[in-house]
């Protein structure tokens, strides 16, 4: 996902909020006809499959599974911890900007 193009749809939904706030027909719901919640929810889709493929591939590990290395199970329990930390990230921002709309007044 492309951090810009984020961004500008997260501003588009914004605007369009403030629109309907004001009384007015907003522009665009959203930007580039990508739907916020779609995108977000792709994107906690991915992070749950990867901590799952992160658990089969330790849990293969743990029960001698020839193909599965030590090496090949740290880095991707690192790509799950990096990734889940990630959204916890991306998470508290939408809070935060949750509460200084709530918090604007109109």
């Amino acid at each position: 996902m492309n951090t810009t193009q984020g961004i500008d749809q997260l501003l588009g939904q914004m605007r369009a909020a403030s629109a309907l706030a004001a009384g007015q027909e907003p522009a665009s719901a959203s930007v580039g006809g990508t739907d916020f919640s779609a995108l977000l929810k792709a994107s906690l889709d991915q992070v749950n499959a990867t901590q799952q493929d992160t658990a089969n591939l330790a849990k293969a590990f743990e029960q001698g599974d020839p193909n599965a290395n030590l090496q090949e199970v740290m880095v991707s329990l690192q790509k799950a911890n990096i990734s889940f930390q990630t959204m916890v990230q991306v998470r508290n921002k939408l809070v935060s900007a949750y509460h200084e709309v709530m918090s604007m007044q109109v």
